[in-house]
């Protein structure tokens, strides 16, 4: 399935809080063993941003492909 939206994570500004996680309603975010956030396959982002309004370091974006 491809993804209308590209979603990605600064990890230089990301303090893996899992803020991000919490709000996302399609479950794209995941927690590694070390406790560190990564995008899961992006395919189930809707683009509703709830994670980059909620994201304190504002270490998230999405963006529509083709932007």
């Amino acid at each position: 399935m491809v993804s209308k939206f590209a979603v990605a994570i600064n990890k230089a500004w990301c303090k893996n809080c899992g803020i991000c996680k919490g709000f996302c309603p399609k479950d794209v975010f995941g927690i590694t063993i070390k406790k560190e956030i990564f995008v899961k396959p992006e395919h189930e982002c809707i683009g509703c941003r709830m994670c980059t309004l909620r994201c304190p370091d504002f270490a998230v974006t999405v963006t529509e492909k083709g932007e």
